[in-house]
């Protein structure tokens, strides 16, 4: 389906035809259609644009890449439609290694997002493996590659189901998410909530790390002890109030 560049819903149309693609490309689950939907609802509340909460967080979040000693992007199947070159830049430029996980099991749809992201660009994509696994999670996404996220200190997590991201930190791993919705599992549960959509977010946040690659240790670290995640998701909640109200 083609899209006018003019129609007023255009990035949302386009969103949404990613996912319906990345479906029939077998990237995608039916659930991930869901789970986008979901989002866009919170989005519209939002305001559908980045918020000053949000920059916060994304500011937060590029200080912590760029300390982080074993840096994981954990993938699903609805970031790799909806944004594989940028994913797949933002791993180059934070040395940052990609991961596969989803939470229906199949390893066919796991070979298809690898291939998916090399074809936009991804320098190495790892695959979980039965050997590995993280603790306090019983579901598929438990499983994880042992020199990926089963050794990584910092996992950024876009679009992450509530239980990983509370397994995850269990796991004494520091998490960043991006969830548009700031009462989910996911947002309460991390280390930093980016509440902002993906599509938006994601490049942002490649955009700070370029700027922050030039900051001292202590400066970095000074960014991430200011911040505070509970009041991020204060002020993303006053927001879509005041949007409602208006």
């Amino acid at each position: 389906m083609k899209i006018p560049k003019s129609h007023p819903r255009y990035l949302s149309l386009t969103a949404r035809e990613k996912i319906a693609k990345g479906v029939e490309d077998g990237i995608t689950s039916l659930a991930g259609l869901a789970a986008h939907g979901r989002g866009e609802a919170f989005d519209y509340l939002l305001g559908e644009k980045t918020t000053k909460p949000a920059g916060e967080s994304i500011e937060a979040a590029a200080a912590m890449m760029l300390l982080a000693k074993s840096l994981v992007i954990s993938v699903n199947g609805n970031t790799a439609a909806l944004i594989p070159e940028e994913i797949a830049e933002l791993s180059k430029i934070i040395n940052a290694r990609l991961e596969v996980n989803i939470f229906h099991s199949s390893k066919k749809r796991e070979i298809k997002i690898k291939g998916h992201l090399l074809k936009h660009n991804a320098k190495e994509v790892l695959l979980p493996k039965k050997s590995a696994k993280i603790r306090f999670i019983s579901s598929n996404r438990r499983y994880v590659n042992p020199g990926g996220i089963l050794k990584a200190d910092v996992v950024f997590v876009p679009l992450e189901d509530g239980d990983r991201t509370e397994a995850l930190v269990k796991n004494r791993k520091k998490v960043i998410v991006v969830e548009l919705n700031p009462l989910s599992r996911s947002a309460q549960k991390a280390t930093i909530t980016i509440c902002d959509n993906v599509i938006r977010a994601v490049p942002l946040l490649t955009k700070t790390i370029r700027q922050y690659k030039i900051y001292s240790k202590t400066r970095l670290q000074k960014v991430i002890k200011g911040y505070n995640n509970k009041k991020i998701l204060k002020e993303a909640l006053k927001n879509i109030s005041r949007n409602l109200a208006k």
